[in-house]
C-alpha cells in the first residue's frame, strides 16, 4: 500500500502533464477530465505526438489534449473543410483538425521552424492525414497578405491561431476579411497563465509578463469588433472562439 509520500509524489508526477494548462483550480478535477472524456477518445496517433512532444524542452507550447478534442469536435459541427493553422510547433491541435477534415479538406499551416513540425510529422503520417495540410516555414503576416493580394477574402472556414501574442491583433485584422461569413476563428492562450487578472506588480515570468499587455489589448479589441460573436472558454490556458457575422 502506497505511503502518503508515494501517493504525493506520483500525484505531482502526474501533474505535470504536457500541456497542463488548465486553470482549474483542482488538478484532480482536471485529471479526472482526461482520464474519464479524453484520454479514451484520444487518437492513437495523437498520443503517440503528445508523448513524442512531453519529451521536447519545449513542450510547454502544445496544446493540452483536452483543447485538442475540443478543437476536432467543434470542427466536426461546423463541417469545416478549408482551414488555417499560425503557429504549429510540433503538430498536435494541427493533427486534430486534419482527423476532423474530411478526406479532401485541407490546411495551410504556418510556423517559423519546420524542424518541430517534423518531429511530429511521422505521427501525422501515421494517422493518413499528411496529404491535407500544407505547411509554409517562415513568418505568418506576409503570407496572409499575398492570399488577401490574391483575392482570397472569405474563403477559409476556420482559422486557430496559437503562436505570437505581440502580433495577434495583427492577424485579427488580415483574418478576419479571410474567414467566410459563419466561419470561426480560435485565439488560443488568451487568458495567459491567469495573468490576465495579476496585480501589476505579481511575480510572473519573464515572457508572461512580456506578453500579458498584449494579450489583454487583444481581449478588449475582440469584445468590441462588431463584426464578430466571441465566447471565451477556460479550455487550456483559454481560447476565444470568434465567429463573423458581417
Amino acid at each position: 500500500m502506497a505511503t502518503n509520500g508515494e501517493e504525493q509524489q506520483t500525484q505531482s508526477t502526474r501533474h505535470q502533464e504536457v500541456g497542463h494548462k488548465s486553470l482549474l483550480q483542482s488538478d484532480a478535477l482536471y485529471q479526472y477530465i482526461l482520464e474519464t472524456s479524453v484520454y479514451p477518445r484520444e487518437h492513437e496517433a495523437m498520443k503517440e505526438l503528445r508523448e513524442v512532444t512531453a519529451k521536447h524542452p519545449w513542450n510547454i507550447m502544445t496544446t493540452s489534449a483536452d483543447e485538442g478534442q475540443f478543437l476536432n469536435l467543434l470542427l466536426k459541427l461546423i463541417n469545416a473543410k478549408n482551414t488555417m493553422e499560425i503557429g504549429v510547433y510540433t503538430g498536435y491541435s494541427l493533427l486534430a483538425t486534419a482527423l476532423a477534415l474530411p478526406d479532401d479538406g485541407k490546411i495551410l499551416a504556418m510556423d517559423i521552424n519546420r524542424e518541430n513540425f517534423e518531429l511530429g510529422l511521422p505521427s501525422i503520417r501515421k494517422a493518413g492525414v499528411a496529404h491535407k495540410i500544407d505547411f509554409r516555414e517562415g513568418p505568418a503576416l506576409p503570407v496572409l497578405d499575398q492570399l488577401l493580394e490574391d483575392g482570397k477574402h472569405g474563403t477559409f472556414d476556420f482559422i486557430f491561431v496559437d503562436a505570437d501574442k505581440d502580433n495577434y491583433l495583427n492577424y485579427h485584422k488580415r483574418l478576419i476579411e479571410l474567414v467566410k461569413v459563419g466561419g470561426v476563428i480560435g485565439y488560443d492562450n488568451t487568458l495567459w497563465n491567469g495573468s490576465v487578472v495579476a496585480p501589476a506588480d505579481a511575480p510572473l515570468r519573464k515572457y508572461v509578463r512580456y506578453y500579458r499587455d498584449f494579450v489583454m489589448e487583444l481581449n478588449k479589441e475582440l469584445a468590441l469588433d462588431p463584426r464578430i460573436e466571441i465566447c471565451q472558454l477556460p479550455v487550456g490556458d483559454g481560447i476565444t472562439i470568434c465567429r463573423r457575422i458581417k
